[in-house]
């Protein structure tokens, strides 16, 4: 099957003492084999939480998922017991987290953490799970992988935490990788080779990628689709280069204007005004209309849906997508 990873109207939601937040509202993408999908946003857009939908790693209480479908390589997984989604995290779809220094074990060493990966879903015996753990170790540029493998965490600086957490996801090659934010914590030479390390391993094994970044360098180098979501919907999604060139949602044109490199040395950097709204209590009509300098009475009233604007490439905006009422 072409299609790895596909998610139809998913939507988490948070039961709390203050209300309900709908942190992720009926969204749907799809990431193909050997493909990279980019999911870009503001923090508190709901990229995060997405991530962990898929491989259903939201806490509960008080998270829940309430409704959607998620299939992993033909499998229906909300429907999977407990224990049938033990066998398929880390196997057919791992997950590199935004937070090494807290994703880690403190009290079992670097490589008996990464062959346990190993040893949980297949077959090879503690030996070679070892020496697989050290072969990974040093793929991701851990100089000295087999005396970093007897180290604990906390002997480790952030940075090698986080290719720590990169070795255990890549090691046993899944169908889907979830990156979140994989390289935040990396200097530019180290990000550079775990980027080529997996567009390697994709075109070895087939592995589907979803990029979490708020980079959006990285997704122009990394992603053949890009997805870009506020306030827990996706409101603009095409090829990477339909909406790095053309892009239409005054959101995104607001992320691109953002980038420091598109203004001179003194000049006032771009900011788009407000917040992102509280999941508690989203607007009513567009999300982003009480930012946005283009908004009309529709986008107050009445919630836009994905508009084809051209070929795989679609929109949410009245304005640019559906023309103002």
């Amino acid at each position: 099957m072409d299609e790895v990873l596909k998610i139809e109207n998913l939507q988490t939601h948070f039961f709390t003492g203050e209300g309900v937040s709908r942190a992720v509202d009926g969204i749907s993408l799809s990431v193909k084999r050997k493909k990279t999908l980019g999911l870009v946003g503001e923090s508190g857009c709901g990229k995060s939480v997405t991530a962990l939908s898929i491989l259903r790693l939201v806490p509960a209480p008080p998270g829940r998922i309430v409704a959607g479908r998620i299939t992993l390589s033909g499998e229906e997984i909300l429907s999977l017991s407990d224990v049938q989604m033990r066998s398929v995290r880390g196997k057919s779809a791992s997950m590199i987290f935004q937070e090494p220094m807290t994703s880690l074990n403190p009290v079992f060493t670097i490589g008996t953490q990464v062959a346990e990966a190993v040893r949980l879903h297949t077959d090879v015996d503690r030996g070679n799970a070892s020496e697989m753990a050290i072969e990974y170790l040093s793929k991701v540029g851990i100089p000295a992988p087999r005396q970093r493998a007897s180290q604990y965490p906390h002997q480790l600086s952030g940075g090698m935490k986080q290719r720590v957490m990169i070795a255990m996801a890549l090691c046993l090659k899944p169908d889907l990788l979830i990156a979140d934010e994989p390289t935040t914590a990396l200097d530019v030479t180290i990000q550079a080779g775990i980027l080529r390390l997996i567009k390697e391993m994709q075109e070895e094994t087939g592995t589907a990628l979803l990029l979490i970044t708020h980079d959006l360098a990285i997704v122009a180098e990394m992603a053949d689709e890009v997805a870009v979501m506020y306030a827990g919907k996706i409101v603009e999604m095409g090829p990477c280069t339909s909406v790095f060139s053309s892009f239409v949602h005054p959101y995104t044109e607001g992320l691109f204007k953002s980038l420091p490199g598109r203004v001179g040395r003194g000049f006032k950097l771009y900011t788009i005004t407000g917040a992102v709204p509280s999941a508690f209590a989203f607007p009513l009509g567009c999300r982003f209309h009480t930012r946005c300098p283009l908004a009309i009475q529709k986008c107050r009233e009445e919630e836009p849906a994905l508009m084809a604007i051209a070929e795989g490439h679609a929109c949410a905006c009245w304005v640019r997508a559906g023309g103002p009422a």
